[in-house]
């Protein structure tokens, strides 16, 4: 029991952390400032129990089947439609996260320590500010490799408790009078509308946000599999995670009411808006004289320690997300780039860093990024939770029009935002969850329709007239066959090969052997290559072909002198195997049997495993 209670807690603290991102950590400064202690709370509660709810339903999901890799094999499925919006997701968060360090942290101690910065030219700027990335980035990338999922906790209560002692070396020299002597608890700008048209967003925000997040799905899966209870480390997580704002916020009201205060240390950014994310770090700076030397210090160690727990858990999601996708994947211009660049996170975040540094020079703020994950990506995480627990909702995704509701729901939000304008920032993060709650819904009546007309179209099957009309259209129809050769033909990606079975396909019994039927698939398999591949000769080929498995599933028997017909077909593909099906038929039509296999291509002189050949990928993409 106590030994489940601490694996419990340990991936509590590292969902804590793996979640405290430049949007949690510096938005609870900001949301101090605009609407006090009322904001702060609204805040901080509305994000931990989005986090807590993503755990409790994950793990109703896992219970649904026996086994530690459940939540795994439903992720696999659940997620194949959604990795566009799962990566972006990802992208965006790490380029916040990266984004944030630079803007609030690193900046402010370059204008102190640099005082003539402003003055400096745009190309040393960029230059230190890549600078800058570039050791974020190798910070997160050299504790990402140096850990995996499985032992990354360990390294998270390491980096915890050094959060703990910090944030306690600064609560103790602060009197627990002084941190709670902010009156302003509820500010005006809180009783007016503009208060709803932040904390609705955020509401919808950081309940279906945690659903798209690759570091949370990659720990309830490994949490499964060691057995861990998944709710309730999650309501550790949310707990300390709840715990972590709540101290950042209570210090910058601190900051807000401290008599030292600076009202110029804030700053007006795009659209005339008032902006304190980083005025904590710029009140350290100004009165550093004031403090001891490890009360700004203890400051910063925790501002970067869940910079870096944040990024370093970024770095092996998104690895695992790669080298996961890479090995299904049918792209044949992926299977062209080699297998290390692939399944690297490491462009991934090369790609992060100049899109924060972008956002940096051009006087971005958070919000900006923030924004997505209020509107464009609510669509898609509530259409995921619905395919998690709506059973009419498992259909095709209309990328198209999820695409577009994200981006109007998105340019609707940012007029609201820059005109401060609620009902615009409301109407912009509800859209999304009308439109998928219509989509669900109106699935359900095509459902029922479609059930209703299969029930009619089965009736009418069986009238004698219609009958005789169906068998005239596919005899119509067969005429349209492409014919090959003797023998063969292609029905659309099928090819198609017919003969009659013999004496000497049968046993002793007088039905046909089990074993010919592999036969026969072969020799159809043989006939596809010769067809699709005519230039290949195994005196001067670069590869082989080999078959790596073979499944074949019995259905019905056959006998001498029936007509079979084998079809075979390319079913899948990715970098290094090429997946066969193949249908046998009688000439009733009736399936005798199915079944797949699996291929392989070897160099012809040491057997090497090579990737898909360009010219096979060529010759097989027609009949996929």
């Amino acid at each position: 029991m106590g030994y489940k209670f601490l694996k419990s807690w340990l991936w509590g603290n590292s969902v804590a952390l793996s979640w405290l991102w430049g949007l949690g950590l510096f938005f609870s400064v900001q949301m101090t400032f605009l609407f006090g202690l009322t904001g702060l709370f609204s805040f901080a509660f509305l994000n931990a129990l989005g986090l807590f709810l993503f755990g409790y339903g994950t793990q109703k999901i896992a219970s649904r089947d026996k086994g530690s890799e459940s939540l795994e094999r439903f992720f696999k499925r659940w997620s194949k439609p959604f990795r566009l919006s799962l990566y972006l997701y990802q992208l965006i968060a790490l380029t916040l996260t990266i984004f944030a360090i630079i803007k609030y942290l690193v900046m402010p101690l370059l204008v102190s320590f640099w005082p003539d910065w402003e003055t400096q030219s745009t190309i040393l700027q960029v230059f230190l500010l890549l600078l800058v990335a570039a050791l974020v980035i190798s910070a997160a990338c050299l504790i990402g490799e140096e850990f995996t999922i499985k032992t990354i906790k360990y390294w998270h209560l390491f980096a915890g408790i050094l959060i703990l002692l910090s944030i306690i070396s600064i609560l103790c020299f602060f009197s627990p009078s002084e941190l709670v002597q902010y009156s302003a608890w509820i500010k005006i700008e809180t009783c007016k509308p503009i208060f709803w048209g932040y904390l609705i967003p955020i509401l919808i925000g950081f309940f279906v946000g945690p659903w798209l997040d690759l570091q949370q799905w990659q720990r309830a899966i490994e949490m499964r599999k060691e057995n861990v209870n998944i709710s309730v480390s999650y309501m550790w997580g949310g707990l300390i995670f709840f715990f972590f704002l709540i101290f950042h916020g209570f210090l910058a009201s601190l900051v807000f009411n401290n008599p030292w205060f600076l009202p110029n240390m804030t700053f007006v950014g795009l659209g005339g808006l008032e902006y304190g994310h980083d005025l904590i770090v710029k009140y350290m700076l100004h009165f550093q004289s004031v403090f001891p030397w490890w009360i700004p210090t203890s400051y910063f160690i925790f501002i970067t320690l869940a910079i870096i727990t944040t990024l370093d858990s970024g770095y092996i999601a998104t690895k695992w997300f790669l080298k996961e996708n890479s090995k299904s994947s049918n792209s044949p211009i992926l299977s062209m780039i080699p297998e290390g660049i692939i399944n690297s996170p490491i462009p991934t975040f090369i790609l992060a860093g100049f899109i924060a540094v972008f956002g940096v020079l051009i006087n971005c703020e958070i919000e900006y990024f923030m924004v997505f994950f209020a509107t464009f990506f609510v669509a898609y995480a509530a259409l995921g939770i619905a395919r998690c627990f709506v059973p009419n909702s498992q259909h095709s995704l209309p990328q198209v029009k999820l695409f577009s509701i994200g981006a109007f729901s998105l340019v609707i939000f940012a007029c609201g935002y820059f005109l401060q304008v609620a009902w615009l920032m409301i109407l912009g993060s509800i859209l999304p969850i009308l439109y998928v709650c219509w989509l669900v819904l109106n699935t359900d009546l095509l459902r029922v329709v479609k059930e209703k007309v299969e029930e009619v179209m089965d009736v009418a099957s069986e009238i004698p007239v219609l009958k005789s009309i169906s068998k005239a259209t596919q005899t119509a129809l067969n005429g349209k066959i492409k014919e090959v050769s003797t023998g063969s033909h292609f029905e659309d990606k099928w090819f198609v090969h017919s003969f009659m079975a013999t004496y000497a396909d049968t046993n002793s019994v007088g039905n046909v052997y089990f074993g010919v039927y592999a036969l026969w698939v072969g020799k159809t398999r043989e006939l596809f290559f010769n067809y699709v591949l005519p230039d290949f000769d195994l005196k001067d080929t670069k590869y082989l072909i080999l078959t790596r498995s073979f499944e074949h599933k019995y259905i019905n028997e056959t006998r001498e002198f029936e007509k079979i017909s084998v079809k075979i077909r390319v079913s899948e593909y990715n970098r290094k195997f090429a997946t066969l099906s193949h249908q046998v038929y009688d000439s009733a039509g009736n399936l005798l049997g199915k079944g797949k296999q699996q291929l392989i291509f070897v160099s012809p002189e040491n057997y090497k495993i090579l990737d898909i050949p360009a010219e096979v990928l060529k010759a097989f993409m027609p009949f996929m």
